[in-house]
């Protein structure tokens, strides 16, 4: 079963859509993203034997397009995963 972020976005928590809309040129979700989605989900989606999950184009298109309306990131804060709040020197 592909991820299919369209359909489930409003399941994702707030964190995991601004990953998503921090990083809208991801072609393949890492492990740790592709895990948070499918337990915020409940989801099956397709992994590798890495654990990694690619998104269909019509994903990525979307979260393209979330990414071109959402409100910037704040700044000094690093995007590495949906609960980052590292600050970057």
């Amino acid at each position: 079963m592909e991820m299919d972020i369209r359909d489930n976005w409003d399941r994702l928590s707030p964190s995991t859509q601004q990953w998503l809309t921090d990083n809208p040129g991801c072609m393949i979700l890492p492990r740790t993203i592709t895990s948070i989605i499918r337990q915020e989900t409940g989801g099956t989606a397709d992994r590798d034997r890495h654990g990694t999950s690619p998104l269909s184009q019509a994903d990525r298109d979307f979260i393209t397009d979330k990414a071109r309306c959402a409100p910037p990131s704040r700044p000094g804060l690093r995007a590495s995963g949906p609960a980052s709040t590292q600050r970057t020197e």
